[in-house]
């Protein structure tokens, strides 16, 4: 049968999702605690290769068993298996044919920025701090300018392998809560650095340096260099995915 797994982690102290010739990662991890758990060579297909130093509160995995086990118990022997920052949240059997990177799917990101003038070291894990003040406002309306069907060339690593830069987002959504600002983007699907490179750049905004609707220019110029830099890895979270009838 071919189970899915709905994955939670802290991404702290892993070298991203994929597999790495030197480095430990989630997609390692699992590999190795559902071999042990089953007595199968068990290799995962992850919906969302996060890099390095992302969270996830549900990422969508799928492997294939031969184990007798009903699927929706695995999740409670693999988590006793798996180390604290690494957490199923779900196990279920799907179709045999269902592959998560070659479905239509909605998958959610946030980025936080902890914005006050010393850092919070409770927040340091989750959160990129950035003490310089940052107007909300002019951020929101910079992010409006990304909704819709674009080419996100500008606002996508140049190490990309993707046949196309084109991507559907959906929603974006700025939001300031006491001292953190998170940026919710909702898409059909994201670049190479999309997500913290759109956050980077509204990062510019909100200092200042770019007014709103530079944006609009940013896209049509179809450069990297003509975005903002690359917010870091541990303010991204990937909120989940939810996969859309065919």
């Amino acid at each position: 049968m071919r189970v899915q797994l709905t994955v939670a982690y802290d991404g702290t102290n892993y070298h991203g999702w994929q597999l790495q010739p030197n480095g430990i990662t989630i997609e390692s991890v699992l590999n190795q605690a559902l071999s042990d758990l089953l007595g199968e060579n068990i290799t995962v297909i992850g919906a969302s290769r996060t890099d390095a130093g992302v969270h996830s509160l549900g990422n969508l995995a799928v492997f294939d068993t031969n184990t007798r086990i009903p699927a929706e118990k695995i999740s409670y022997a693999l988590n006793q298996r798996l180390p604290e920052d690494i957490v199923i949240q779900e196990s279920k059997e799907v179709a045999a044919n269902f592959h998560p990177r070659r479905c239509s799917s909605r998958k959610t990101y946030e980025y936080k920025i902890l914005n006050r003038q010393f850092p919070d070291p409770t927040r340091r894990r989750d959160t990129y701090f950035y003490h310089y003040g940052l107007d909300v406002e002019k951020m929101r309306k910079a992010a409006g300018f990304l909704v819709g069907e674009h080419d996100f060339k500008s606002f996508c690593s140049i190490h990309t392998s993707a046949e196309t830069t084109v991507r559907t987002i959906y929603a974006i959504d700025v939001k300031k809560e006491e001292d953190v600002i998170a940026i919710r983007i909702e898409g059909s699907g994201f670049l190479y650095n999309m997500v913290r490179i759109i956050a980077g750049t509204l990062v510019e905004v909100g200092n200042g340096k770019l007014e709103p609707e530079t944006l609009k220019q940013i896209l049509n110029q179809k450069a990297r260099n003509a975005a903002g830099p690359t917010a870091p890895a541990h303010g991204l979270t990937m909120i989940g995915i939810v996969i859309e009838d065919s």
